[in-house]
């Protein structure tokens, strides 16, 4: 296979010569990852891995929080509605009382 142009940061060379500093630079990439860029990105992994965890409890979290919501919201239509027949029946016992006294 043709070795392409080399680009304006590529010396051209042999195909002897690229090999060895292909392999050179990889080799100084490596080390370079080797040390703080990797700690670096190891560190960063996990505070992404500990937001990934913490979206996903808050999710969890805020769909049992709606779930209770809704819940409390039909408990609270059906004490209004208890409510409502509790002062309808003690206004219809007022009347009737003073429909006795008025009687009496």
């Amino acid at each position: 296979m043709p070795c392409p142009e080399p680009g304006p940061w590529q010396v051209p060379t042999t195909d002897n010569s690229r090999d060895r500093l292909t392999t050179h630079r990889q080799r100084a990439y490596r080390g370079g990852m080797d040390k703080g860029a990797s700690d670096s990105l190891r560190s960063l992994a996990a505070r992404i891995q500990q937001l990934v965890d913490q979206c996903q409890r808050l999710a969890d979290e805020n769909r049992s929080l709606r779930s209770q919501q809704e819940q409390l919201i039909g408990e609270r239509s059906q004490l209004l509605a208890k409510n409502e027949q509790a002062r309808s029946r003690v206004e219809g016992m007022i009347t009737r009382l003073k429909s006795l006294e008025q009687h009496t």
